[in-house]
């Protein structure tokens, strides 16, 4: 049998590797942006009195069964109640207020969730952390996740199974 005779196998397919891929645990809930900078003097100085008309008019429902991120752009300084009256309003209208931006919120949100799981399943075997995701996971949460994994795998890669970047391996036992 010649060289080009011979069936063509899938290595990657046969391989013992398992792969994780981070863009399964993105949230599934709707992100709804609250910068407080707009509600602001100036963008600089709050009001209370104005900030808290302006909270009582502001549409609350469209944020129903959504995550509200609660931040403010500017270099304002901005009391911590301020956050806390937003969160009260979020709250009434089925919204989880999250004090920080959306970066923050993924940051929080990957940490939490890895920071959850038992990974000894992972126990002496070969793990890909599959990367090229179609949503934006944060670079925090490949960080976390190959910091969970090293006590348990044997060796983790980063990328796609047939083109994949070491990251750790362990020391072989003498």
């Amino acid at each position: 049998m010649s060289e080009t005779d011979k069936p063509l196998v899938n290595r990657v397919a046969n391989s013992a590797l398992k792969t994780l891929n981070l863009e399964h645990d993105y949230p599934s809930a709707t992100l709804f942006d609250f910068d407080i900078k707009e509600y602001l003097f100036q963008e600089l100085l709050l009001k209370e009195k104005d900030f808290r008309a302006s909270l009582k008019e502001h549409d609350w429902s469209s944020y129903d069964g959504g995550v509200l991120l609660i931040y403010c752009s500017s270099d304002a300084i901005i009391p911590v109640w301020a956050y806390m009256l937003v969160s009260t309003y979020a709250k009434k209208f089925n919204a989880d207020p999250f004090h920080g931006n959306k970066q923050q919120y993924l940051e929080n949100h990957y940490k939490t969730l890895i920071d959850s799981r038992d990974y000894a399943s992972y126990e002496g075997e070969r793990v890909v952390i599959k990367g090229c995701s179609d949503k934006d996971v944060p670079d925090a949460a490949y960080t976390y996740l190959s910091a969970a994994l090293q006590p348990h795998a044997q060796s983790i890669m980063y990328g796609e199974p047939c083109s994949t970047v070491p990251i750790f391996k362990r020391p072989r036992k003498i």
